[in-house]
Order: structure tokens, then C-alpha cells, then sequence
């Protein structure tokens, strides 16, 4: 489903549409943003997400979690295994954008960030609460 009207190409985006198909056990795969300039892909997930009323967001990346700096430049880089939203936003980690990062928190919408590129990444993931980064409401570890 399209935020775009692009009707060759894909269905275009309606909430109730959506729900419809997924409560039918379909396959949804939302795109084009939220169709709006000024919003990252990041953000549009997270809006989908909360319209869904989805349980998490999985973000797959290139990392495998949320580091107080960037392991590819510092090799002592630590990984937190949980973080909280404020403790994101406080400490400015590269985790989302900031709107995406509140919308979530304001939510109560938990994320989990791993990586993509690990054989069987989003099953794994998906199972096993340790793999990646977890960010929740509350203190973090």
C-alpha cells in the first residue's frame, strides 16, 4: 500500500483497508513514506506502526544494536542491551530521528533494533529478546 497514488503499481494507503487485510492474515507492505515532505522513513514506520496498533517496531540496520558510539570508529564502543526513549533522545543516539523516537515513547510503542544483515535476522530477532537493542518505556540497563 502506496501513502503515493501510484494505482499500477500498488493500492493506494487507507487505514481501514490496511486493518482489513491484515486481519485476513495478508502480507502489508506500506510505502512511499507518509507521502508528505519532512518526514523521514523512520517516522513513517513508526506512524504506520501506532495505526496498526502494532506490538513493536523492528528496525534492521547495519549494527547489531544501539552503541554510546560508533563501534565501526571506536572498538571499546559499548552496546546497550536496553535502552529507555528518554535516555535515546537525552543522550542523542543515532538510534531514529527524534519525531520518530517520540512517537513511539508517546505511544508506548517499543523498538528493537538489529541487524539485517545476520542469517535469519528478523525470525531470530523476532524470538529472542537479547539479540539487538530493545528501547522501552521507563529505565533501561
Amino acid at each position: 500500500m502506496s501513502a503515493l497514488r501510484i494505482n499500477r503499481v500498488c493500492e493506494e494507503y487507507i487505514q481501514r483497508r490496511a486493518v482489513h487485510h491484515l486481519e485476513r492474515s495478508r502480507v502489508v507492505i506500506f510505502a512511499a513514506g507518509t507521502g508528505n515532505p519532512f518526514f523521514t522513513t523512520d517516522t513513517a514506520g513508526c506512524l504506520r506502526a501506532i495505526e496498526m496498533n502494532a506490538d513493536i517496531i523492528m528496525k534492521a540496520t547495519k549494527v547489531d544494536g544501539v552503541y554510546d558510539s560508533d563501534p565501526v570508529i571506536n572498538p571499546d564502543a559499548k552496546r546497550f542491551e536496553t535502552l529507555s526513549f528518554d535516555e535515546v533522545l537525552e543522550k542523542d543516539l543515532k538510534v531514529m530521528d527524534a519525531t520518530a523516537v517520540v512517537l513511539c515513547r508517546d505511544n508506548k510503542l517499543p523498538l528493537r533494533i538489529f541487524n539485517l544483515n545476520d542469517a535469519g535476522a528478523l525470525p531470530k530477532a523476532m524470538q529472542n529478546p537479547s539479540i539487538g537493542t530493545t528501547v522501552v518505556m521507563g529505565e533501561g540497563k
